[in-house]
C-alpha cells in the first residue's frame, strides 16, 4: 500500500481522529501525529505532499513545525488550522508561506476541497510573496493562476472576521473578482507573472489596491463583459459564446454596486477598491 500523501497535525485525539474519517471518506489517506515533535519524526521518515497543522501545539508550536517545513528541500503544503487568535495566526501564517488556512470548527466540505486543490498544485507552483502582513496593511506579490486566488481569500476572510459576515462576504466577493480580472486578463493566466495585491484596513474603511502586468484596457473593448454594454447587459453573453469563453461577464457590473468608491489608473491596469465601514466623513465646515 502506498504511504499516505496528507499528515494530520492535532493535539486534540477526537480531532485528528475525526479529520483522519472526513478525508477517508472523500478518499484521501491521511496518517496522524500528536505533537510537534511527534510530526518532524514523522517527516525525517516520509516526505508528505500535504500537512494539515494544528496552531497549538505541546512543546514544538505550530509556527515552528511550519518553518522546518518549508526548510525542507520539497517542502510539503501546509494548512494551518486554529480555533483561537484567528487574524494573528493567519497573518502569522501567511508571513511563514503556509499554503491555505481553516478555522474550527472546520466545514467538512471546505477540508476536503482544500485538501484536494493542495494535492492537485504541483509541487514547483510559485509561491506567493509576502511584502506586508500586518492586520491594517496586506501585501502581496501573487502569481498569476487561479489556485493563488484562492488561497489568498482563506487568509483575507479571516482578518476581516469582525465585520459583519453580509459585508465580509460581498466585499469578499468583489477582491476575488477583481483579482481574478487582473489574474485572467491582465496577466493572462501565466505563473511567471504577478499581481501586486494591497488589502488596507484603516478605522473607517476597507481599501483593495489591485495592479496587474498587463497593458490595461478600456470599457469600449470590453465586448465580453456587461459593462462593455452599459444599454443592454445581456449582450455580452452572445460574444462570450462565439469566442468560447466561460459563462460570465457581469464582474464589474457587480463590483460597482457594491463598492462606494472604484477607482482606475490611466492604463487602467490598476484599480483601487473602497467600501466604507460607517458614513464617510464630510466636508469641513
Amino acid at each position: 500500500m502506498a504511504h499516505p500523501d496528507v499528515l494530520i497535525v492535532d493535539d486534540d485525539e477526537p480531532t485528528r481522529v475525526g479529520l483522519a474519517a472526513l478525508l477517508r471518506a472523500a478518499g484521501i489517506e491521511g496518517e496522524t501525529a500528536s505533537d510537534g515533535a511527534e510530526a518532524l519524526e514523522k517527516f525525517e521518515a516520509h516526505d508528505f505532499r500535504v500537512v494539515l497543522l494544528d496552531n497549538r501545539l505541546p512543546g514544538i508550536d505550530g509556527l515552528e513545525v511550519l518553518a522546518r517545513c518549508v526548510a525542507k528541500p520539497s517542502p510539503p503544503k501546509v494548512i494551518v488550522m486554529t480555533g483561537v487568535d484567528v487574524t494573528g495566526t493567519a497573518l502569522s501564517a501567511l508571513r511563514g508561506q503556509a499554503y491555505d488556512f481553516l478555522t474550527k470548527p472546520i466545514e467538512p466540505q471546505r477540508l476536503v476541497e482544500t485538501v484536494r486543490r493542495s494535492l492537485s498544485t504541483p509541487g514547483d507552483a510559485p509561491g506567493i510573496e509576502v511584502v506586508s502582513a500586518r492586520p491594517e496593511w496586506i501585501e502581496l506579490l501573487v502569481p498569476c493562476t487561479r489556485e493563488a486566488v484562492d488561497r489568498i481569500q482563506s487568509f483575507l476572510q479571516q482578518i476581516g472576521c469582525d465585520l459583519p459576515d453580509d459585508l465580509r462576504a460581498s466585499v469578499g466577493l468583489a477582491f476575488r473578482e477583481l483579482l481574478l480580472n487582473g489574474i485572467e486578463w491582465g496577466g493572462r493566466l501565466d505563473p511567471a507573472q504577478r499581481v501586486r495585491v494591497a488589502c488596507l484596513r484603516a478605522r473607517r474603511m476597507l481599501l483593495y489596491r489591485i495592479a496587474d502586468p498587463g497593458q490595461g484596457f478600456t470599457f469600449a473593448g470590453l465586448s465580453h463583459a456587461a459593462a462593455g454594454h452599459p444599454s443592454d447587459v445581456l449582450a455580452h453573453v452572445a460574444v462570450r459564446e462565439a469566442q468560447g469563453l466561460r459563462p460570465g461577464g457581469f464582474g464589474l457590473v457587480l463590483i460597482r454596486a457594491i463598492a462606494d468608491e472604484l477607482i482606475y489608473n490611466e492604463r487602467q491596469n490598476e484599480v483601487v477598491f473602497v467600501k466604507y465601514l460607517d458614513e464617510p466623513p464630510g466636508p469641513a465646515a
